[in-house]
C-alpha cells in the first residue's frame, strides 16, 4: 500500500513511515519542515509541501498512486493555542479540511487522524473510555474536538473512512536510535528531565506537588512512540470506506512526574535537581486511558511501555550526537 503521511518529518510521523516500510507498505512523507525534520524521512519519498495548499496534497496523491492517508500535521503546543488560537484552527481544521478535499478529488477513501486525549479535557472519570465526555480546555483540544466532527461529516458525505486515535503522552524514541523526539521548544516531562541529567539545564521544575495523587505530583499514562506508530499499521489495516471509528491510545497504568524524575535517576545515574512550581492552570490530577476498546477494535495493546524501558530509550536517544 502506499500511504501519504503528512507530517511525515516529524516526530511520531516518522517513526509511523518506520513501521510502514517494515509491513512492507510505502510511505510519502510530506512535509513543511517547520517543525520536522529532513533527516528523518529514512523510509520512503519526501514532498516538501503545506497541508494547507490542498493542490499540491491532491498533486502528490495523484503523482504517487495513494491508497491512504496518514495525517499527522499539525501543530500541538497547548499554551501556544492559548496564546494564539486562530493559527490553531486554521492550521488543524483548515489543515484536515484542505487534506480531506484533495482526497476527494483524487478518490482516496482512507484515512488515519492523529488526534488527543486533550479532547477530554479534565475528564468526568477515570480510567478514560472512548465515549468519556468530550469537554476541552484550550484551543488545542478544541481544533483536534473539531477535526474528529469534520471527519465524521466527511464520512457521510463523500465516503471516506476514517479513525481518528486519541493519543495520550507520546514519549521517547526509536530503539534503534535512527529517529526519535527533537522539539524546539522541548515541551515533554522525559526529555526535560534527561536535560537536568546530563548537565543541559540545572534543576527540573515540577509543575505542583499537591494534587490528590500518591505522592502530590500528576500523573500520565505515557506511551512509547513505537507502540503508537503500530497502532496506526493497526488502524490502516482495518479503516473501512464510508466509516469514521476512534480509539484511545494508552497503556491503561499512569505515572506521576517524581516516578518519572526517580526512574530517570535510575536509569542516568545521575542526581537529577528538583524545584517545585505552581501548579499549570487546567492540569488535571490524574489522565489515565482505558485501552479495551483498542485491544478489542485493532488487536492492539503497548509492548514497550514500561517505565524503565521509556526512560533506557530515551536516554540512549538523547546521548547522541545533535542531529541538526
Amino acid at each position: 500500500m502506499k500511504v501519504l503521511v503528512t507530517g511525515g518529518a516529524g516526530y511520531i510521523g516518522s517513526h509511523a513511515c518506520k513501521q510502514l516500510a517494515a509491513r512492507g507498505h510505502e510511505p510519502i512523507a510530506f512535509d513543511n519542515l517547520r517543525t520536522g525534520h529532513r533527516w528523518a524521512v529514512k523510509w520512503g519519498p519526501f514532498v516538501h509541501g503545506d497541508i494547507l495548499n490542498a493542490t499540491d496534497v491532491r498533486v502528490t496523491l495523484e503523482e504517487y498512486s495513494i491508497d491512504a492517508v496518514m495525517h499527522f500535521a499539525a501543530l500541538a503546543y497547548v499554551c501556544e493555542s492559548v496564546r494564539h488560537p486562530g493559527l490553531y484552527y486554521r492550521s488543524n481544521v483548515g489543515g484536515l479540511v484542505s487534506v480531506l478535499d484533495a482526497m476527494v478529488g483524487a478518490k482516496v477513501d482512507r484515512l488515519i487522524f492523529s488526534s488527543t486525549c486533550a479532547t477530554y479535557g479534565i475528564p468526568s472519570e477515570m480510567p478514560i473510555r472512548e465515549i468519556t465526555h468530550q469537554s476541552p480546555i484550550n484551543p488545542y483540544g478544541h481544533s483536534k474536538l473539531m477535526c474528529e466532527q469534520v471527519l465524521a461529516d466527511y464520512s457521510k458525505a463523500y465516503g471516506i473512512g476514517s479513525i481518528a486515535l486519541r493519543y495520550f503522552i507520546a514519549a521517547v524514541a526509536d530503539p534503534d536510535r535512527e529517529i526519535g523526539e527533537s522539539h524546539d521548544p522541548e515541551t515533554h516531562l522525559i526529555p526535560l528531565v534527561l536535560e537536568a541529567a546530563s548537565g543541559k539545564r540545572d534543576t527540573i521544575t515540577v509543575m505542583g506537588d499537591d494534587y490528590p495523587t500518591p505522592d502530590g505530583t500528576c500523573i500520565r499514562d505515557y506511551i512509547h512512540v513505537n507502540d503508537l506508530a503500530i497502532a496506526h499499521i493497526a488502524a490502516l489495516e482495518r479503516v473501512k470506506p464510508k466509516h469514521f471509528d476512534f480509539f484511545n491510545l494508552g497503556t491503561g497504568t499512569g505515572f506521576s512526574v517524581l516516578e518519572i524524575i526517580e526512574a530517570a535517576r535510575s536509569v542516568t545515574g545521575e542526581s537529577i535537581d528538583v524545584e517545585i512550581g505552581a501548579r499549570r492552570p487546567g492540569d488535571p490530577p490524574k489522565l489515565v486511558a482505558d485501552p479495551t476498546k483498542a485491544l478489542e477494535g485493532l488487536s492492539w495493546s503497548s509492548k514497550h511501555s514500561q517505565l524503565e524501558t521509556l526512560i533506557e530509550t530515551a536516554w540512549r536517544w538523547h546521548m547522541q550526537p545533535t542531529k541538526d
